[in-house]
């Protein structure tokens, strides 16, 4: 579940410095605008210059290339920029099954799940076919191809319902693609199996913390802890705790797809019923537009400015911020303003994305779609975006596909807006449906560039070429 936020800096200033995407040992491609990208592994491929970036592939123009050159460790800012702390959840348990290494091979190959070793399995013991599917979960799993793995664990649980390593990763599983009441009983389930395995405490925290059980997840969190120290469990342990200490005092209200949580001083009666009946207009158009809609009720609280950046550790320019609850400021707003309006619909739109692509959608298409649901329109600024598009200087968008949380102001200014356009470009050349079609296809488990290649037919150099094309013809001299 990605935390995504609201961006409420006004204007561009000045350009970008180079955003870079990351490699442990990597090869350097140096453009001609004087950005740079880290990559994994890069080749010639006629006028193209193609390059990895861990398991996605990606592909710029050789003309807009000065040199590349083989080597070097990318700098410290690039390993951070992909990932966010905040990711719900940023873990995977660690546990195996003890019969997995006789049969790991015989699954696995050639960088794929043997489908015809599996069914064969099933002719044996129950124990080993259990082990084998639950290898084949495990395996998409951590490739993020979450419908796959699901489908293996079901499996796997069918032969051994009562293994806590399975119910853990399914758990898991669950938890990372939405549906975290779901994920409760099997994490449940697990912890009373394993009462002293700190990954089943671990992940049914996770599971109770976004069921929005904060008190619940606070104790699982803290008998992990004391099993195993894990600084990634201590993060959210410490933001679960601020968000207790913040709400200790506040008070609750339901209505159809919301729970409110909010301090009765700062809030009017007449306020929360407006802003209820907004988020629930707002629900049904979303539900109109995207499908897919939250399977879990979802927890709305508002804060005062100091106690929402005390919680969230948000940075400063963030105007709202969605980390599986919409967490609004709203000191010294008593009604539903236009531009709250647009803060609600933005940040609920994110729920959906993220339950439509099982948490899988990369930030810029996360952010662009939000912003057009608003609605929002980059016409204000469509005339300095094209001249940063035509002079080579826009952020590429295979290096906005991690959070932005870690931006300046000007740079997620930019940021937001580059998103904003590429959605536009692909709403208004390819409807809204094939953007829906992209999210689909992320949520079943394709790469980035793999969902815009089967929809719109363009990997990452196309697009950037396209929108640069679109925003010059609306909005260029």
């Amino acid at each position: 579940m990605l935390e995504c936020a609201i961006v409420r800096v006004p204007v561009i200033s000045l350009l970008l410095p180079a955003l870079i995407a990351v490699g442990a040992a990597a090869d350097v491609i140096h453009l001609k605008n004087g950005r740079t990208i880290w990559a994994d592994h890069v080749s010639e491929n006629g006028a193209r210059v193609e390059y990895d970036v861990g398991e996605d592939s990606y592909a710029i123009p050789k003309s807009s290339v000065e040199r590349i050159e083989a080597g070097g460790v990318p700098p410290q800012f690039a390993s951070q920029a992909g990932k966010t702390p905040d990711n719900v959840p940023a873990f995977a348990p660690s546990e195996s099954l003890k019969n997995e290494s006789g049969l790991a091979d015989k699954i696995i190959h050639d960088h794929k799940v043997d489908t015809d070793a599996l069914a064969a399995l099933e002719q044996g013991d129950a124990t080993t076919a259990a082990t084998g599917y639950f290898l084949a979960g495990k395996y998409e799993f951590e490739r993020g191809n979450f419908s796959k793995a699901g489908g293996y664990f079901e499996r796997a649980l069918r032969f051994d319902p009562q293994n806590p390593t399975i119910l853990n990763y399914y758990a898991a599983l669950l938890v990372r693609t939405g549906n975290p009441a779901a994920a409760l009983g099997y994490a449940e389930r697990a912890v009373r199996l394993a009462p002293d395995s700190p990954d089943a405490l671990a992940v049914l925290g996770y599971a109770q913390f976004a069921s929005d059980r904060n008190r619940e997840a606070i104790r699982s969190w803290k008998r992990s802890l004391d099993l195993r120290p894990d600084p990634t469990i201590q993060q959210y342990l410490d933001k679960a705790q601020r968000e207790a200490a913040a709400e200790a005092d506040f008070t609750q209200n339901e209505s159809n797809h919301f729970t409110l949580r909010y301090e009765g001083k700062q809030t009017p009666d007449s306020f929360r019923r407006a802003l209820m009946e907004t988020l629930e207009s707002d629900y049904d158009d979303l539900s109109r537009e995207l499908g897919g809609p939250p399977r879990s009720s979802i927890a709305v609280v508002l804060y005062t400015d100091q106690a929402f950046f005390d919680v969230t550790q948000a940075p400063s320019w963030s105007g709202a911020v969605n980390d599986g609850k919409l967490r609004i400021p709203v000191q010294g707003v008593d009604s539903v303003t236009s531009d709250l309006a647009h803060v609600l619909k933005h940040e609920l739109a994110h729920s959906f994305i993220n339950q439509l692509t099982g948490g899988r959608c990369p930030q810029w298409l996360n952010e662009g779609v939000a912003q057009a649901l608003e609605p929002k329109s980059v016409s204000s600024r469509g005339r300095r975006l094209a001249e940063l598009f035509q002079t080579q200087h826009e952020i590429p968008f295979n290096t906005l596909e991690g959070s932005f949380m870690r931006l300046s102001p000007m740079e997620a200014v930019l940021a937001y807006d580059e998103s904003l356009a590429a959605v536009e470009y692909i709403n208004d050349t390819y409807g809204m449906s094939d953007v829906r079609r992209i999210l689909e296809r992320l949520g079943e488990g394709s790469s980035t560039e793999a969902a815009l290649r089967a929809t719109i037919h363009s990997d990452y150099g196309q697009l950037e070429s396209e929108v640069g094309k679109y925003l010059i013809s609306r909005y260029g001299d």
